[in-house]
């Protein structure tokens, strides 16, 4: 029988977020249904209230999640009732020419569950990023599940879902950091907090913060960064070559998604440099004007990230395994917990930069 349960819905372009029935489906082949026990407020799910994902309204929201599988359809075999998942939304199809190339984290045909979940009136709901998880129980293809050690908390394994591991894949998969080398970070949110923690574990000993908010810069000390750059109040580029002895970082990584950002890191690198984009632009942007001597002459490597080629199978155990050591402080990433029908008011603060991250925790 499909599960009726509550929802967090996006009707309308900026309009405001409510709790609402929904009706899940029992899973059909190579499905499954997932119990959610906690969901981060990212921004992405603010982007898609907007109208900036595109207009398939209404949004079944929240995709950063960790949960309980409760039932999968025919031919599951990956997971089984009971497994403990973080929910990610790149579930490989293993038969395109990057997975048959051995680069299953550039899955050029990632996939999510084929039936559709919906109000209880039929309307279909579109599931943020194919997920769904502001809900008592969503329905995901059975690849977005990835079973990790049940030890670690949901609030804090779940942020690996989307944007702490999009930070933290930027510098260890994107980046390759080495050990003793610097790094950059431009954009000190969720997915740039994520990225020094990442810097941290593979060994750099010059992590640079830079944003404009003095709050968040304090936010990225605790994560690992070694020095700070308020860019409101002085130059970005030359505050980071003055903590890199004159040179430069040996990686930048932009974590905004904006062309002056991105230019601002580019000529933040040292020689050789690597600059990674992980933040997301908007449509409407352009790369940055960057004179192609400059390019030339300085020999960098230019290039996005998406996820910070995440392979789940891969990073999750690993990051999970990280965190009970307590060698990766997940929980550091958790401002404050809330109830299902608090996420508008979560949008709010996050918007101000009063949290890092807010994560619903959903009533056992």
């Amino acid at each position: 029988m499909a599960y009726e349960g509550r929802g967090v819905v996006a009707r309308g372009k900026g309009k405001p977020v409510g709790v609402e029935p929904i009706v899940v489906p029992d899973p059909g082949p190579g499905e499954a249904v997932v119990r959610v026990q906690a969901c981060g407020v990212c921004h992405t799910d603010l982007h898609y209230r907007e109208g900036g994902i595109n207009d398939d309204f209404p949004f079944l929201l929240g995709h950063e999640a960790a949960g309980i599988v409760e039932e999968v359809g025919a031919g599951v075999s990956s997971v089984a009732p009971g497994d403990f998942v973080i929910l990610n939304w790149r579930a490989v199809c293993g038969t395109c020419r990057s997975c048959r190339r051995g680069r299953p984290q550039f899955c050029f045909s990632t996939h999510n569950a084929s039936q559709p979940m919906s109000l209880t009136d039929g309307t279909t709901l579109s599931a943020a990023l194919g997920i769904g998880a502001f809900a008592d129980r969503t329905l995901v293809a059975a690849g977005q599940c990835t079973p990790v050690d049940p030890a670690a908390s949901p609030a804090a394994a779940g942020l690996l879902g989307c944007g702490v591991m999009a930070g933290i894949g930027a510098a260890m998969n994107a980046a390759r950091v080495e050990r003793g080398e610097s790094v950059a970070v431009f954009g000190c949110g969720g997915v740039g907090d994520g990225a020094i923690a990442g810097a941290r574990l593979a060994g750099a000993t010059t992590i640079v913060a830079v944003d404009i908010d003095d709050t968040k810069l304090a936010w990225a000390r605790e994560m690992g960064a070694t020095h700070t750059v308020n860019g409101a109040k002085e130059d970005a580029v030359e505050g980071v070559k003055a903590a890199t002895g004159g040179l430069g970082a040996d990686v930048c990584i932009e974590a905004v998604g904006d062309p002056d950002v991105y230019r601002q890191a580019f000529y933040a690198a040292d020689l050789a440099g690597r600059v990674i984009l992980v933040g997301v632009p908007t449509p409407d942007m352009s790369f940055p004007e960057i004179p192609m001597i400059d390019f030339f002459g300085r020999g960098a490597t230019l290039r996005p990230t998406w996820y910070g080629d995440c392979l789940p199978s891969r990073d999750f155990p690993l990051l999970v395994d990280l965190y009970l050591q307590r060698r990766l402080d997940l929980d550091r990433f958790v401002s404050e917990t809330i109830a299902i029908d608090q996420v508008e008011e979560a949008f709010g603060r996050m918007q101000q930069g009063e949290v890092l991250r807010s994560v619903v925790v959903m009533d056992s």
